[in-house]
């Protein structure tokens, strides 16, 4: 029975852990997260701003 590879074991996590940050990174450069699109829809969903009404005389 041949005796395991620990470092061929390693290397390939630590591939994976490259890889895994580096689409981190590209995704990041990319552009804002789809998790900031509900916040703008939240701050739509405000009632508007009553006009000032005329002061009485």
């Amino acid at each position: 029975m041949p005796k395991p590879n620990y470092s061929f074991a390693k290397r390939q996590r630590e591939l994976e852990k490259k890889s895994k940050k580096a689409e981190k990174v590209r995704k990041k450069a990319a552009g804002p997260a789809p998790e900031t699109e509900p916040e703008t829809e939240t701050s739509t969903v405000q009632p508007p701003e009553q006009p000032e009404a005329p002061p009485p005389t």
